[in-house]
Parts: structure tokens; C-alpha cells; sequence
């Protein structure tokens, strides 16, 4: 199997992709062009979650759902309210 050498200019257009895909999200989001009902793929992608763990958000009532045609989806704004009532505030004295 042959090696591959990372060097850190590969690093940095790695890390200006990145942040360029972020911005993107970030722009559609505040633009509202972030779709209204996401696939289950697709939240699995948006939360980094593995399939279990959306299985899991989905049986404990956490993440609300809509089937249709053996189609499970979510309503992106009500991902988005179930992250920020468990958001966790730190307090630091």
C-alpha cells in the first residue's frame, strides 16, 4: 500500500474548504435556504450522529418525525429548537 505525505499547504487548503463549506451552510441558513423537512441522511450529516444514535433521538421522542411512504423526515426548525433547549450554559466564576 503506498504512503501518502500530507504536507501543511495540503492542511491549509484543506482548512480554507472547510471554512469555505461553513460560510456556505452558515449563508443558506441565515438566508433560509436551508430546506424545511430533511432526510434522515441528511440529519445524520447536518449533527454528525451515527444511525443509532438518530434511531435512538427518534424511539426517546427527542427529534420529532413525519413518515410518509416509508420516508422518515424532520423539520429543520424543530432540530434546531431541540438544540437549543439543550443547549448547556457554563457558568464561570
Amino acid at each position: 500500500m503506498p504512503t501518502s505525505i500530507i504536507t501543511t499547504d495540503d492542511l491549509r487548503d484543506f482548512k480554507l474548504e472547510l471554512l469555505d463549506d461553513i460560510k456556505k451552510l452558515l449563508t443558506k441558513q441565515s438566508q433560509g435556504k436551508l430546506k424545511k423537512y430533511l432526510k434522515s441522511s441528511e440529519v445524520m450529516d447536518f449533527l454528525q450522529i451515527s444511525p443509532g444514535t438518530l434511531q435512538n433521538l427518534r424511539i426517546n421522542g427527542t427529534l420529532p418525525y413525519t413518515k410518509v411512504g416509508g420516508i422518515i423526515f424532520y423539520d429543520s426548525e424543530e432540530i434546531q429548537k431541540v438544540m437549543d433547549e439543550n443547549r448547556i450554559h457554563h457558568k464561570y466564576e
